[in-house]
């Protein structure tokens, strides 16, 4: 078993906001894999495939960013599914909008959300895809920033980088294995 994860906030709110991306992520996903609607279940929405005799989870917390772990770490334990064979999506303000990292374990980093994924799995042997979205304005705090609503241009942009963002989870749902990787848009 699999589990993939995107990282946002729930509610119409939140849509459109650089904090969900990885909620963006993950819709794109699972559509382009067919999955059925989204259920409640452990503190999250999740929806399920099975890829080549393999049970998929995919999965967006509803317990707000910064206690994304909480969900995460519940399924995990509940289907008993390793660290190795999760993979998150999520925004991140270090890089570029339009660029695209995947690593297959590192640090949290300064993202809280993923901090408190670690916290709860215990470990950062997890896969993971960064989503830019770029440093934030010098005249707003990072709070507003990450909840802010992206212009057009920069949705076209953010969009492609989702595109990118699933061609590695796909990848790495089919076994594909790499250690760092970028892709700018």
């Amino acid at each position: 078993m699999k589990l993939v994860a995107g990282l946002g906030n729930p509610g119409r709110d939140y849509a459109g906001t650089y904090h969900n991306i990885g909620f963006d992520a993950l819709d794109a996903l699972a559509a382009r894999f067919c999955a059925p609607d989204f259920s409640e279940s452990k503190k999250a929405l999740v929806s399920d495939v099975s890829l080549s005799g393999e049970k998929v989870f995919f999965v967006k917390p509803l317990t707000y960013m910064n206690l994304s772990g909480d969900a995460i770490g519940a399924l995990a334990r509940y289907y008993k599914i390793e660290p190795k064979d999760i993979l998150v999506f999520y925004d991140d303000i270090d890089i570029a909008v339009g660029t695209v990292r995947a690593r297959e374990n590192g640090s949290a980093g300064t993202h809280n959300g993923m901090r408190d994924i670690v916290a709860k799995l215990g470990s950062t042997d997890f896969a993971r895809v960064r989503i830019g979205t770029g440093p934030k304005p010098n005249y707003m705090n990072l709070a507003d920033y990450v909840l802010s609503h992206y212009s057009a241009a920069v949705g076209k942009s953010l969009a492609a980088a989702v595109k990118v963002a699933c061609d590695f989870a796909e990848a790495w749902l089919s076994g594909e294995t790499w250690q760092d990787k970028t892709v700018v848009v």
